[in-house]
């Protein structure tokens, strides 16, 4: 009944290999703090499932990722990740891309047990060109509707970010964009959540249990982990940090830039790395981005 465990503990039930789904949307609501305990850990060969974002050109400079399974990776205002468009152009990693929806749909098949869903997504597209291994499926009524099978997002492990989680593994997701996190969570075989502010047990009410998007049995464990969403924002606690991401994606046209960004906010530990962004007053303070 007791989930609460540390970052360290969760990457240590981990093993290279893995398939990882990693919630979140680009630059919001990404786990971060556990991206970078994966940083420093000795995981390798890693295939990451993920509407992505700056955790998706951290791991691949570290050289984790063999295989990459995405709809984009992107932190918004600065439109292309890059150290992901570092690895993709230099063909070190094996990618499976599909459009926005087909990806929904996967990870919804594998929620549901499902081999596959049908869906129109991707119909007319290259997006059948580029993954050959696609089928279509003739429905088996009147109507003639021919469907992409779209094959089922199985994973071994999501990560998400929640706003407040207990220690029995309920979550609230407070924030205006739940996105996509319960169909990760629902996708895989272990959750892993970390979480804002940790509670021992909710008492929630018709007002804040809505927040619930996915029931605890699902969580394998919980990580008390304040700002572990930074650089990317967690609505509605703070914004993104875009003079932070700026500074990451400079140092990817630096000689040794990966290694000089690592060194100084990856190997520190968390409280060290909250320190060094300005302190829980300053990320606190982070606008929320309007769009």
């Amino acid at each position: 009944m007791q989930k609460q465990v540390t970052a360290a503990e969760v990457v240590s039930r981990l093993r290279s290999g893995m398939t990882i789904g990693i919630g979140g949307w680009g630059p919001r609501r990404k786990p971060m703090s556990l991206v970078r305990e994966i940083l420093r850990s000795d995981l390798k060969d890693l295939t990451l499932v993920t509407y992505g974002g700056p955790e998706v050109g951290m791991l691949c400079a570290a050289g984790k990722v063999r295989k990459l399974v995405y709809g984009f990776v992107t932190m918004d205002a600065i439109p292309l990740e890059p150290y992901f468009r570092k690895a993709r152009e230099s063909g070190a990693l094996e990618v499976t891309e599909f459009d926005e929806g087909m990806f929904e749909w996967g990870l919804r098949a594998a929620g549901m047990r499902m081999s596959f869903l049908p869906t129109r997504c991707g119909l007319a597209t290259d997006v059948l060109a580029r993954n050959p291994e696609l089928r279509t499926i003739a429905s088996p009524y009147g109507d003639g509707e021919v469907y992409v099978a779209m094959p089922a997002l199985q994973l071994d492990v999501a990560l998400v970010h929640v706003n407040e989680a207990d220690q029995l593994g309920n979550t609230l997701i407070t924030s205006a964009d739940p996105l996509f996190d319960h169909l990760f969570a629902r996708a895989a075989n272990q959750c892993f959540v970390s979480t804002e502010r940790l509670h021992e047990r909710f008492a929630l009410d018709e007002s804040t249990a809505r927040f619930n998007y996915f029931e605890r049995y699902l969580v394998s464990g919980v990580v008390h982990a304040p700002f572990g969403a930074h650089p990317t924002y967690s609505n509605p606690d703070y914004g993104w940090d875009m003079q932070h991401l700026k500074q990451y994606n400079a140092s990817a046209g630096e000689e040794g830039g990966w290694q000089a960004y690592a060194s100084e906010f990856v190997m520190c530990g968390e409280e060290e790395y909250v320190r060094k962004v300005g302190g829980s007053e300053r990320i606190s303070k982070l606008p929320l981005p309007i769009f």
